[in-house]
């Protein structure tokens, strides 16, 4: 085991945290972002109708007709929080799906009342642990991690 300095510390390059502790928090932070997306685009399919008429009432994406929108919403829901729990093409996925996140609460009004405030904070910290997870990587518990260790070798 290496010795632990106190700069190695301060900057997380030492064992428990950089070798243990950031890739456990990057695996969880994946598992549970993804699970929380996902169980949304679910939610989508199971009526496809409400879900079509929620994108024409609730739901104003700019740019996007309603039907476009609730195809393309409930499908980034579907498959990027499959990239991320399985940590396959990561940083992309998290990107992709921090542009969705910021994109959702521009697009449901009710996130900015007071009523929906605490649904703007969930995704404030979604956000943040997406940007966390697309700076930093999806950690050595990912197919990604896999795949760079095969591509150096």
């Amino acid at each position: 085991m290496k010795s632990i300095n106190f700069a190695g510390f301060l900057m997380a390059d030492c064992w428990p945290i950089d070798q243990f502790l950031k890739p456990v928090t990057l695996l969880v932070f994946r598992l549970y972002v993804a699970w929380m997306f996902f169980e949304s685009g679910l939610v989508k399919i199971q009526s496809w109708f409400s879900t079509i008429s929620l994108f024409e009432t609730e739901y104003k994406v700019p740019l996007l007709s309603p039907e476009l929108a609730a195809y393309l919403g409930t499908g980034a829901e579907l498959v990027l929080p499959v990239l991320l729990a399985f940590g396959l093409l990561t940083r992309p996925a998290a990107f992709a799906l921090f542009i969705f996140n910021i994109t959702a609460v521009i697009s449901y009004p009710y996130l900015w009342t007071v009523d929906g405030a605490g649904g703007f904070w969930q995704h404030v910290t979604w956000g943040a642990m997406i940007w966390t997870i697309f700076v930093f990587g999806p950690g050595k518990a990912s197919i990604d991690y896999l795949i760079s260790r095969w591509l150096t070798q």
